[in-house]
């Protein structure tokens, strides 16, 4: 049996992946906690996911229950990522990483940190959209220079990084398959008058309104066809569902950085 410890058990995330460890099978939730000074600090997790009793009580930080799990899943902000990465890094402790917004300063720690401890890191858990993914991978290579690229993302009004790390990374995979460097190639705005668009430029739009968990769209743009892979979240939960994924699996690798194409054997 595999125990976790949840970070952010009382936010949006934390919520659902408590949900989602309780429903698991061969997995229980360990401990939980919350950012000091959180009003869910001392009551039972479970309550606060809205299902039963756990008899898991929301600590206060991670030094109270590092113990008592096996692997951490943290879904919270990136300064609270970071310093919780490292605290795992001290103790050997594995850990499941979903949170956005990462600098790339804090990635490349994750990465130095990640030689003394195995971790999963993923901008998006779900299981569709790393087939998404590769699906993009095979698209850009096949239809290579004559077709333009598009990605159009949409959250809720709440998410405050933009574009979403899964939008960055799918940028990432078909400026790859072409050869091309996304920091060197991507559009992230365009307004006015902005002339021709280039052939090697990739755009990532952002849409933000209401309460849409996450759609993403990519649009290869060709002269007489157009074609579009799309993935839709209708709920959190497939993002939580995809963390106890990693989680069960992280905790029997060795020391290293891991992304969900490990988890799922898609490498």
């Amino acid at each position: 049996m595999t125990h976790v410890i949840v970070a952010g058990a009382a936010g949006r995330m934390g919520t659902r992946i408590v949900n989602a460890v309780s429903e698991a099978e061969g997995i229980s939730l360990g401990a939980a906690f919350e950012r000091p000074g959180s009003p869910a600090i001392g009551k039972d997790a479970g309550m606060v996911a809205g299902i039963a009793e756990l008899g898991v009580t929301i600590a206060p930080n991670l030094e109270s229950v590092m113990d008592a799990g096996d692997v951490i899943i943290d879904f919270t902000h990136h300064e609270a990522t970071i310093a919780h990465a490292r605290r795992a890094a001290s103790a050997g402790k594995p850990m499941v990483i979903g949170t956005t917004g990462l600098s790339t300063d804090e990635k490349a720690e994750i990465k130095r940190l990640a030689s003394g401890f195995p971790c999963v890191l993923a901008p998006n858990m779900s299981v569709g959209v790393n087939l998404l993914y590769r699906l993009v991978e095979t698209a850009a290579r096949v239809l290579g220079e004559d077709y333009d690229i598009e990605i159009v993302e949409a959250h809720h009004r709440m998410k405050k990084d933009a574009p979403s790390g899964t939008a960055l990374q799918l940028g990432r995979v078909a400026a790859s398959a072409l050869g091309r460097d996304l920091d060197s190639v991507g559009v992230f705005e365009r307004n006015g008058l902005i002339g021709e668009r280039t052939r090697s430029e990739i755009g990532i739009q952002t849409v933000r309104a209401g309460d849409i968990v996450g759609e993403h769209t990519v649009i290869f743009g060709g002269i007489g066809e157009r074609i579009e892979l799309v993935h839709k979240a209708s709920s959190r939960d497939t993002f939580a569902k995809g963390a106890v994924r990693a989680a069960k699996w992280v905790v029997t690798q060795g020391p290293g950085l891991y992304d969900m194409l490990d988890v799922l054997g898609l490498k």
